[in-house]
C-alpha cells in the first residue's frame, strides 16, 4: 500500500481498514477461534493508536500488521489456555470432595476453608468479585457477564483469573 502521504493517526486508521480481513484471517489460520480474531486486531489498534509512528518506515505495513496480530492473537490462545488449565484444575479439586459422611474434624476443616474462600471472595475489588461471582455461583457466560456489565470480554477474564488466583494463594494454608 502506497501511504499517499499519510502519516501517525491516519497511516494507522487506513491501515487497519486496508488490512483488516489480512489480519483476521492470519489470526485464524494460528488456530484463534474466530469469534475472538476481532477482539485481537482491536487490541492492536488500540496498542498503536497509543504510538502510531510506529508505522513510519515500515517497507511493508500489511506484514507489520499481520505478524503483529499473529503475535497478539498468539498471547491470547496462551492465556486463554492456562485459564481453562486453571478451571479444570479446580473443577478436579471439587470432584474429589466425598459424597459421605464427613467426621468431625473434617467438617471443621471445610468450615474453615468456606470461611477462608468467603473472606477472599469478599476482599476483592467489587468489579472483580461481581464477575467472579456471576462466572463461578450464578453459572453466567463470559460474554452474558460482559454484556450485562458493560465491560470487554477480556476484561471478564481478566477479573475471573485475578479472582482464582487470589483465592487460591489464601487457601493454600490448607495444603
Amino acid at each position: 500500500m502506497g501511504n499517499g502521504g499519510l502519516a501517525g493517526k491516519d497511516l494507522l486508521d487506513h491501515a487497519v481498514v486496508s488490512y483488516y480481513e489480512d489480519m483476521q484471517h492470519a489470526i485464524r489460520r494460528r488456530g484463534l477461534a474466530a469469534g475472538q480474531t476481532a477482539d485481537v486486531v482491536h487490541d492492536l489498534y488500540v496498542l498503536l493508536s497509543r504510538n502510531p509512528d510506529r508505522l513510519a518506515g515500515k517497507s511493508s505495513i500489511r506484514a507489520f500488521l499481520i505478524r503483529a496480530a499473529v503475535n497478539l492473537g498468539i498471547d491470547r490462545a496462551r492465556r486463554l489456555a492456562f485459564e481453562n488449565r486453571l478451571f479444570a484444575i479446580l473443577d478436579e479439586q471439587a470432584a474429589t470432595i466425598p459424597a459421605h459422611r464427613l467426621s468431625a474434624e473434617d467438617r471443621i476443616m471445610v468450615r474453615q476453608r468456606i470461611m477462608v474462600l468467603k473472606d477472599a471472595i469478599a476482599e476483592l475489588p467489587h468489579q472483580c468479585r461481581t464477575v467472579f461471582i456471576a462466572y463461578r455461583i450464578g453459572g453466567m457466560s463470559k460474554d452474558e457477564i460482559a454484556e450485562s456489565l458493560s465491560i470487554k470480554r477480556r476484561m471478564v477474564d481478566r477479573h475471573i483469573r485475578n479472582a482464582l488466583l487470589s483465592c487460591l494463594a489464601k487457601t493454600e494454608i490448607f495444603e
